[in-house]
């Protein structure tokens, strides 16, 4: 349709009126698509100085309204896919973890126990990222693997306290089932609940941490030495454990799938970087590949100082990267460089800001984020489930901020 320069004969253009056609046609509109012809064959129609002034503002004007249209029918899911792929979303999105005290802190706070609700979060958490506990009694759980966690202190996973494989094989282990129906029974009816927001399926402990709870933190570290041919073969009953996982998974309509292993420490990785890229690495690979093919993103968590592994978790298959720790890496540095080639998910300190910052700290450095996100390849959250350490009002403070985004319709 012509529009503006040409269509001024034959009715008044306004935004107000692109606006109210906009409003009309909105719900069957895919693509928008305008010509308007300025220049004739010996040159233009009209003086350069006339379009400057009368024509190019209106047209910014037209192209601003069909972006805002566009904007606010965008799903939470259709705004993380944005995000991923590397274009400027209408506001930066979120997703926020809570741990298990600062959760009841939040819920005697607004009265509420569904916190999904409150948060308004993005991402729709689907099976179950540390798995499933058996309660032995005395804060013991045992988990599908056989490990049992102490949670006298930590209260949402514990610490290991027994140790299923004091020799280095696996001759007499035999793994959980994968397809446990606890890690899918309910997905088709949180889709339904929650079908605007992007579908995750979780997997947490998804290959390192998995081996070393198995095997015990020192005895894992050895064997990378000494019995290499030990850790390839654990490390590659994982993976199959985790892509028979992936593969049931992926018969529902989910949108990616999110490992969780934990590589580095407060400076550089826990076992350097030789011995991940040989034994790690190649691990990774086959199983981000599996959702590759599948046409679904890959989401990464590693806490601690990891960012020399971007490159190589890009090449992996990874789209996504969490926690974004500014503790232990530049975040303002790595977002920029790695903008449309891996996504950010984090970026708020839960170290230093969270627990110790003040409100006016907490509303800065938020800011700071959605500016520094706002032109794509960033969700804002916490760079951790928020430990109940963190006052009621600096939470409160970065979750009102984000979500009285311009852009943002709740």
């Amino acid at each position: 349709m012509p529009l503006i320069w040409e269509a001024a004969s034959v009715l008044p253009f306004t935004i107000e009126s692109c606006n109210t056609y906009l409003d009309q046609i909105g719900k069957y509109l895919q693509v928008f698509t305008y010509w308007d012809d300025v220049n004739g064959q010996d040159g233009w129609l009209i003086s350069p100085d006339i379009y400057r002034k009368m024509i190019k503002p209106k047209q910014r004007g037209l192209v601003e309204a069909v972006k805002k249209k566009s904007d606010a029918k965008m799903s939470k899911r259709e705004v993380i896919k944005t995000v991923i792929d590397g274009k400027r979303p209408p506001y930066v999105p979120w997703n926020i973890g809570l741990t298990k005290e600062a959760r009841e802190k939040l819920e005697r706070h607004f009265g509420d126990s569904d916190m999904e609700i409150v948060l308004k979060n993005h991402f729709l958490r689907l099976g179950s990222d540390i798995g499933f506990f058996t309660d032995l009694g005395e804060n013991r759980f045992q988990d599908v693997f056989g490990v049992i966690w102490d949670r006298s202190i930590d209260k949402d996973i514990g610490n290991v306290v027994n140790n299923l494989l004091p020799e280095p094989t696996i001759e007499n282990y035999e793994f959980p089932d994968p397809l446990d129906k606890r890690f899918f029974q309910d997905i088709p009816e949180r889709i339904q609940n929650f079908g605007d927001r992007f579908r995750v399926f979780q997997i947490g402990f998804s290959l390192y941490e998995r081996a070393w709870s198995m095997r015990g933190w020192e005895n894992l570290m050895m064997d990378f030495i000494d019995n290499p041919d030990f850790v390839d073969e654990l490390f590659n009953n994982i993976a199959d454990y985790n892509i028979a996982q992936i593969n049931e998974a992926l018969k529902y309509d989910i949108d990616a799938v999110y490992f969780g292993d934990d590589w580095g420490m407060q400076k550089g990785l826990q076992m350097g970087p030789p011995i991940w890229y040989k034994f790690i690495y190649p691990v990774l690979k086959r199983m981000y590949g599996v959702v590759r093919e599948a046409g679904k993103y890959v989401m990464i968590h590693s806490c601690g100082d990891v960012d020399e592994l971007f490159d190589y978790l890009i090449e992996a298959g990874a789209n996504c990267f969490n926690p974004f720790q500014p503790e232990v890496m530049d975040v303002t540095t790595l977002l920029k460089k790695y903008r449309w080639r891996l996504t950010f998910h984090g970026g708020l300190s839960t170290q230093r800001t969270l627990p110790y910052g003040s409100v006016n700290v907490v509303r800065d450095e938020t800011n700071h984020l959605l500016e520094l996100g706002s032109d794509g390849s960033y969700i804002f959250a916490p760079t951790h489930d928020v430990e109940g350490d963190v006052p009621l009002e600096n939470l409160l403070t970065f979750i009102d901020i984000i979500q009285n985004q311009t852009g943002y319709a709740s």
